[in-house]
């Protein structure tokens, strides 16, 4: 049996059992209608475990083409897959991203074509491509042992508060980059940093890195540009937070409890 991660635009395609719960794909054939000109990527499964392929569709389906199959908002996914189906439909979404970004090769245009599972090689000039990352920093700011900085970015789709984020620049190390974030867009300092722990990010192609670390000094002073607002939050009286997926609420958690 085949684990199929088979995606719709931004939305991944599950199975709906007879119960009405949902689940992943896992049959001996795609689900749905595979063209010549599809591309079905195999993905190395970790641990030995049941093959993996995944692929996108370029119509919605209709209750008459796939009546057993539901789409679904691949973040909303965290809610309803095992943790390691939830990684790899995210490790899928990033390959599907990187191959439909890497027809054509960026030195000569010439045609790419797949060498290994995870890189390609121009058809002209024998470029070579993998997959990249981008890599942002986040930080838990506290002061003191019942306060932490808090921060709603205009590109929030929601009411909730997050932390102080940003990606990494060209040159500096992640220690340096949470600081120059923290700096830019709060004007504050900050001392004592720590490493607290990374998290994949397939929105499309993030690697988060989590960090905490201690007030030391300045005021705020908000970069509206990227923030709505920075301020204070006492653990008695904090705002709506981010959803349980991300790093961001595990930084926080980790501070609550």
């Amino acid at each position: 049996m085949t684990s199929y991660f088979v995606f719709c635009r931004d939305e991944l395609l599950l199975f709906r059992q007879g119960d009405g719960s949902l689940c992943l794909p896992q049959c001996d054939a795609p689900p749905t209608v595979v063209h010549p000109w599809t591309s079905v990527l195999s993905v190395a499964a970790p641990d030995g475990g049941p093959d993996v392929k995944t692929y996108a569709i370029d119509s919605p389906l209709t209750a008459d083409s796939a009546p057993t199959l539901q789409p679904v908002p691949l973040r909303q996914s965290f809610y309803l897959l095992p943790r390691h189906q939830y990684l790899m439909a995210g490790k899928c979404a990033e390959l599907l991203y990187w191959d439909k970004n890497t027809r054509f090769c960026g030195l000569c245009g010439g045609s790419m074509r797949f060498s290994t599972a995870i890189s390609k090689r121009c058809e002209h000039c024998g470029k070579e491509l993998w997959p990249q990352l981008s890599p942002a920093v986040i930080v838990r700011i506290n002061r003191g042992p019942d306060e932490i900085l808090m921060a709603r970015a205009r590109n929030f789709r929601g009411d909730f508060y997050g932390l102080i984020a940003g990606f990494v620049e060209t040159g500096e190390t992640l220690e340096e980059a949470v600081v120059r974030e923290v700096r830019e867009e709060t004007g504050l300092s900050i001392t004592n940093l720590r490493y607290f722990a990374s998290q994949p990010w397939p929105y499309p192609c993030g690697l988060m890195v989590g960090f905490t670390a201690d007030y030391a000094s300045g005021r705020i002073h908000v970069q509206r540009e990227e923030l709505k607002n920075v301020a204070w939050f006492h653990r008695d009286h904090l705002p709506k937070l981010p959803e349980k997926l991300s790093i961001a609420r595990w930084l926080i958690d980790d501070w609550i409890g």
